[in-house]
């Protein structure tokens, strides 16, 4: 709940400083800074930037406690700009990614007034179809839904029973491979399968040679709303229902149980919740692809319809919460 302090909503609806980081995450100028390139001028000739600009953008961001300038026209590193060293902090490029994000909330107006997404009026095509289009953002978004973005995965998945009986996972929209490239590493007993888009898995080899399990892994560069590969033990769907309105999510879902029968389990991570609360995250997702999070209730009748019976949920080690089904009988 808010506290009782009063809201201040010109600091809320301030677009300036948001915009001022995006520019100088883009331009790199907090890893120039480190390199030693600490005047203005020379920021701006490294960047590629006018030179006023910049350093009017980077006086307003010292005005909000982001960099220092301790002397005319040269800037310093505070905590706060160290923190566009991060990798993480690569989501704010407008030239990645991040400027997709950034841009599609201008089509939020038309999202709540149609209850639809309106990024292709902004970028010319739907969301995904706009990666696909261009494979150097579809890259970017790959790195920032990976350990670039998200930091390793927790491998430890299952909410109940254990992984004696798991010899198979299919990583269901898996991007890059990185959580099924850790449950491979934590587990040498089992075998995996990534599905993704094929330019998606054609950028996971490197994520599995590192981790060690290549010779464990076998890529499929399909759409999850073809029929899944059949009798794997364990099918798992991270960060991924959430993209997807009901009735594509219903369908994912529905591959997923019959690809599980008669004896496997679903795994649902990120997407459901106990209580459905919406968040900036969610919301991101309604404007770029009309995608929700759901309330457990939501999940369960959304999973019956599909074919699956929810047999345990619950809050993992890793704070992430967890839905296991299993299909219907």
């Amino acid at each position: 709940m808010p506290g009782n302090d009063p809201i201040d909503i010109q600091a809320m609806t301030d677009l300036c400083t948001p915009w001022c980081i995006h520019v100088v995450a883009t331009l790199r100028i907090a890893d120039r800074i480190a390199a030693g390139t600490t005047q203005v001028d020379e920021l701006a000739a490294a960047s590629g930037a006018n030179a006023d600009s910049l350093h009017r953008v980077l006086r307003h961001l010292v005005s909000k406690g982001i960099f220092e300038e301790s002397s005319p026209g040269r800037f310093e590193l505070n905590e706060p700009a160290r923190s566009l060293l991060e990798s993480s902090a690569r989501w704010l490029d407008l030239e990645g990614i991040g400027g997709r994000m950034a841009h599609a909330w201008g089509s939020m107006l038309k999202a709540v007034r149609t209850g639809a997404p309106a990024y292709h009026e902004v970028f010319g095509r739907p969301f995904w179809e706009d990666l696909e289009a261009h494979p150097d953002v579809a890259a970017s978004f790959d790195e920032l839904m990976g350990p670039a973005g998200h930091g390793i995965p927790d491998p430890e998945v299952l909410v109940a029973g254990g992984w004696e009986s798991v010899r198979a996972v299919v990583d269901v929209g898996g991007g890059t491979g990185a959580l099924l490239a850790e449950i491979l590493r934590a587990h040498p007993g089992i075998r995996g399968t990534l599905v993704d888009l094929p330019g998606t898995v054609a950028r996971s080899g490197e994520t599995f040679h590192s981790a060690g399990v290549s010779d464990r892994v076998t890529t499929i560069g399909q759409s999850f709303f073809d029929p899944l590969p059949p009798g794997a033990d364990l099918y798992l769907l991270k960060n991924l229902l959430s993209d997807w309105p009901d009735r594509q999510a219903a369908a994912i879902l529905a591959r997923c149980a019959e690809a599980a029968r008669p004896a496997g389990r679903v795994v649902v991570l990120g997407g459901v919740s106990p209580e459905g609360a919406d968040s900036s995250p969610e919301l991101l997702m309604m404007v770029l692809v009309g995608g929700r999070g759901r309330s457990l209730a939501e999940f369960r009748e959304l999973a019956r319809t599909a074919g699956l019976q929810v047999e345990a949920a619950a809050r993992l080690p890793s704070g992430r919460f967890a839905v296991q089904c299993r299909p219907a009988s």
